[in-house]
């Protein structure tokens, strides 16, 4: 009898026992799971911070050239050294090129530098270029004049930064020349047509224009008007921000994407005209 009860419990505990073995097995397969998980997430986590540090990290300047701190601390007609990087081309005349440039800690505009045909088209956005010119003011606008430039190895985009929140704040001024975004803007009238009716655009700031010409519209927030402009030589009449804006109805609410122009106050140049989100 108790034979046959030994046998029966070493049965039971043979039957059992790959249970046990696979259920074993499925732990150890679930906390090596989590641990390549955590491992994954960890490297992931790692990733991306080692990405927004680099985001961040100022830039190294050659021996000789400026920080953006040391460019603002510039005398106006002083001449100034930037390392900078081309974000977009306004235009190109009798040599003459001016450009939308930016580095990681701000931006500068380059007006009517030195520049053959040739050069000007390799300036792809991200192209780093050596300037060196002489600071100089206009109407508020600060910008790089009477500048040469040499086309450096290296590449950068600036990424978008929204200023929304900005408008009608000193710190807005902290930006100027910048890639930014407006959101959720209310399109106003901009002035009015021959017949006295109010109109969402001009050509020109008095409406003196024609198809081609710069548009200037009006648009506001929390109660306060802002001239915003498609300048023709950035976008012209074929571009798509330039149809956009001809499309707009006094009232409509709008995104906006663009530089962070100056001219007697923020003038942005608008790049992209969208529906509010």
């Amino acid at each position: 009898m108790k034979r046959r009860i030994a046998l029966l419990l070493t049965l039971s505990l043979t039957m059992a026992l790959p249970t046990f073995v696979m259920a074993a097995d499925t732990d150890a397969a679930a906390e090596a799971d989590a641990t390549a998980d955590t491992s994954t997430e960890a490297d992931t986590d790692n990733t991306e911070a080692d990405a927004a540090d680099a985001a961040v990290e100022p830039d190294v300047k050659s021996e000789g050239v400026m920080t953006y701190e040391e460019y603002l601390a510039a005398e106006l007609d002083s001449e100034v050294v930037v390392e900078t990087y081309v974000q977009a081309k306004q235009s190109w005349w009798e040599d003459k090129a001016t450009l939308y440039t930016q580095d990681k800690d701000g931006a500068y505009f380059v007006y009517n530098a030195a520049c053959t045909e040739e050069d000007y088209e390799k300036l792809v956005p991200g192209t780093k270029i050596k300037v060196t010119g002489f600071k100089a003011e206009w109407s508020g606008e600060i910008e790089i004049m009477d500048a040469t430039f040499e086309i450096q190895e290296g590449e950068y985009v600036a990424p978008i930064t929204d200023v929304t929140d900005l408008l009608g704040k000193d710190e807005l001024i902290d930006h100027q020349n910048q890639y930014v975004s407006f959101k959720g803007m209310t399109v106003e009238a901009a002035g009015q047509d021959e017949e006295g009716n109010d109109v969402p655009y001009l050509y020109n700031y008095d409406g003196s224009g024609q198809e081609g010409d710069d548009l200037y519209f009006n648009v506001s927030l929390n109660g306060e008007t802002y001239t915003f402009t498609v300048e023709s030589y950035l976008c012209d009449k074929n571009s798509d921000v330039y149809k956009a804006v001809k499309e707009l109805q006094i009232g409509d609410k709008i995104d906006m994407e663009g530089f962070l122009y100056w001219y007697e106050g923020v003038n942005p140049h608008i790049t992209s005209v969208t529906e509010a989100k």
